[in-house]
């Protein structure tokens, strides 16, 4: 196999292409079908159709958080926070953004009227995220803080401040499991209508829960993506999920993983044997799956490591194939984007 450098996973995308709001309803998106031989341009509620009684979908039921919280230091200086993580003991793990970073130890009153103590970086004293311990006067854990206070985190190429309609829609229709500070965007397609319509074709549903976390956004910044490091998430598969999956293959059902996140999942157990924990997998071309059989994803981002998963899953060169047609096509990209199907390619 030829070695894949960050410039083959390059493309130009028209800027108005990047979706800044969400289809009129969910099911309402375009879905390019990518599993035949020639691309075919449908409509994300045609899903079914494209499926068979056995298969079983396999989604991401993590919930996103209001993360992105406001505040400012004891001087006046503005700062935001973006929680990536809740610990024990009422402390979160943060990206924080400030024009100066203030000492380990500094109350910062945030905006919604709690504090914020900066208690040392994370993991280590060399990490790149920040510990804090959160206080307020009713007693409330950080997740009732940030549903009272937070923002939706928005990805940082949608441009508007967030809405009720985000609230809403920066969501699916399923989410269980509070956590991320991405939504699992190729699930947010789906509607209790869709589920429906699929469980009664005889279409199977289980879960996994990642927590998606901002690292997902952080470009690759080396042309040898050998040498990228991935961002760790957290996840879990349920023993009802692997009896589904190992029942789903006997009888020779296909697994549909809905989104990169429920790969990197699956994957991530079906290599380290682990049905619980943190995963650092970076899937590039070359990658031997062995769960996931066909993949409802959304376009990402030139030159990032989802583009290298899915070029990893579909084959790199139907993939840009696919992505050409869809840009002549006018698909519309990225998290509030159209979606497309895929299939696993050959080995």
């Amino acid at each position: 196999m030829r070695a894949f450098t960050l410039s083959d996973f390059d493309f130009v995308l028209p800027p108005e292409l990047v979706a800044q709001h969400p289809a009129p309803e969910r099911t309402s998106s375009r879905l390019l079908d990518g599993t035949g031989s020639t691309p075919a341009d449908r409509i994300f509620k045609s899903l079914p159709s494209l499926l068979r009684a056995g298969d079983l979908l396999v989604f991401n039921d993590t919930r996103v958080v209001k993360a992105r919280l406001f505040g400012e230091k004891p001087t006046g200086g503005k700062l935001e926070l973006l929680v990536e993580r809740v610990l024990q003991g009422h402390e979160v793990v943060a990206h924080m953004k400030v024009s100066k970073k203030p000492p380990v130890g500094t109350m910062l009153e945030m905006v919604g009227g709690f504090r914020a103590t900066l208690l040392g970086r994370w993991p280590d004293e060399d990490g790149a995220l920040f510990r804090f311990g959160f206080e307020s006067d009713a007693g409330e854990d950080p997740y009732a803080l940030m549903a009272r206070c937070g923002h939706v985190p928005l990805p940082p190429y949608i441009t508007h401040t967030d809405s009720a309609d985000d609230e809403r829609r920066y969501q699916t229709v399923f989410a269980r499991v509070p956590g991320a500070v991405a939504a699992p965007t190729a699930a947010l397609h789906f509607d209790e209508g869709l589920l429906a319509e699929l469980e009664a074709r005889g279409v199977q549903r289980a879960s996994v829960t990642l927590h998606v976390g901002a690292g997902t956004f952080q470009p690759v910044k080396t042309e040898n993506i050998a040498d990228h490091t991935m961002h760790a998430e957290r996840y879990e598969v349920p023993e009802a999920t692997q009896r589904a999956i190992a029942e789903c293959k006997a009888r020779g059902g296909r697994v549909v993983a809905v989104g990169t996140t429920t790969v990197r999942t699956l994957e991530s157990w079906a290599k380290s044997g682990e049905a619980t924990g943190d995963t650092r997998i970076f899937i590039t071309p070359g990658f031997a799956f062995e769960h996931v059989d066909l993949l409802v994803t959304n376009f990402h981002l030139p030159k990032s490591t989802l583009m290298m998963l899915v070029s990893a899953f579909a084959g790199y060169e139907r993939v840009m194939a696919l992505y050409a047609h869809a840009i002549a096509q006018h698909y519309r990209f990225f998290s509030y984007g159209d979606a497309m199907l895929l299939a696993r390619a050959s080995t």
